[in-house]
């Protein structure tokens, strides 16, 4: 059975970082808003491809929910009911949670899917929750933890709703994005618990202790990145896609973000080198360079060439792969540090 609970708990692993780069190309094409409502679209299951779907129709059987675009605002239908030929306001209500009301099939589509996404990784998560009832005498942490990331995921959706609601309010958006790493460092754990066999690694102190803090910097730079990423998508709107220079007008949190980057390579570079002077063995360190050095690229390229498509949630996504590699990473040496104080203690 833990075997089956691990394979499963890596799907939902793999999902999780789906809606990750679902959710970062969302923000990249501006489709935050193509569904205005939540949790269905424009009021259906499957959201409209034609803006003709959203415009008054006579004759037509409306059912409760249902939403259409009158004068730039959203109307929602109150009852089910068959319009007459010309509209009738009485069997509408205005949506007021926002005042976002444009159609881009575009946008729908995309956000569209990243909801899909979001509720396919809950299956895993819900199987491996059941899986988790037939482990409790094994560890009881299984079933604890399960239940926990299934009601973060609740927790999760029901912030996506907020930050529809809002608008795409930026804190929101961080609060969001923060979430999905908690969600990923819960299923980490669980995978890691769930090994049968461990590498015969070292436990060196200051490798680990530094090592946390090389992780919550790369939190840190995350949460600075979606700040900075607000601010990009404000210009956007303001003077067009990209048609501005962030080199002359860029905030003071791009400088931060910026300036720390530097410290994150160089700290990272250490205990690559402490790793391996002292034959630590944690081997998945080679991959933390291998996404400085991706990050390093994108981060130049959004720079000094004005933001090529698909930088930015590559250069999102590439950093929350890093992170979750850097967890893994303090799980395997606190391990380490656990097996070496039960020996000491014999």
């Amino acid at each position: 059975m833990k075997t089956h609970f691990r394979k499963t708990a890596k799907i939902a692993l793999v999902l999780i970082y789906v809606v990750i780069i679902a959710g970062a190309v969302v923000r990249m094409t501006g489709s935050g808003m193509g569904c205005p409502d939540w949790p269905k679209c424009f009021g259906y299951y499957i959201p409209p491809t034609e803006l003709s779907e959203l415009q008054f129709k006579p004759n037509h059987n409306y059912k409760k929910g249902v939403v259409i675009i009158v004068e730039e605002e959203l109307q929602v239908v109150k009852e089910n009911f068959v319009s007459g030929e010309n509209i009738n306001l009485n069997n509408w209500k205005l949506y007021t949670k926002h005042d976002y009301a444009e159609f881009n099939p575009l946008h729908t589509w995309v956000e569209y899917i990243n909801r899909l996404t979001g509720a396919l990784s809950g299956i895993p998560i819900l199987i491996f929750t059941i899986m988790s009832i037939w482990l409790w005498k094994d560890k009881k942490r299984f079933l604890l933890l399960s239940i926990f990331t299934v009601i973060a995921m609740g927790f999760q959706a029901w912030l996506g709703k907020t930050v529809v609601d809002s608008n795409l309010a930026p804190y929101k958006i961080t609060i969001h994005m923060v979430m999905a790493l908690v969600i990923v460092a819960v299923i980490l754990y669980l995978i890691y618990i769930s090994k049968t066999s461990f590498k015969n690694q070292k436990f060196d102190k200051h490798f680990r202790n530094v090592l946390v803090f090389a992780t919550a910097l790369t939190l840190f730079q995350i949460i600075l990145g979606t700040q900075v990423r607000q601010f990009v998508d404000i210009q956007n709107k303001l003077n067009g896609y990209f048609n501005w220079d962030i080199t002359s007008i860029a905030p003071l949190e791009f400088y931060i973000h910026r300036s720390l980057s530097v410290l994150v390579l160089l700290i990272n570079l250490w205990l690559f080198y402490r790793n391996r002077k002292l034959n630590l063995g944690y081997n998945k360190f080679k991959l933390v360079l291998i996404c400085i050095a991706l990050e390093i690229l994108t981060g130049i390229a959004m720079y000094y060439f004005n933001f090529p498509f698909s930088t930015q949630p590559l250069h999102l996504v590439i950093a929350t792969i890093m992170i979750g590699i850097q967890f893994y990473i303090i799980l395997e040496s606190n391990h380490r540090s656990e097996q070496k104080t039960v020996i000491a203690k014999t």
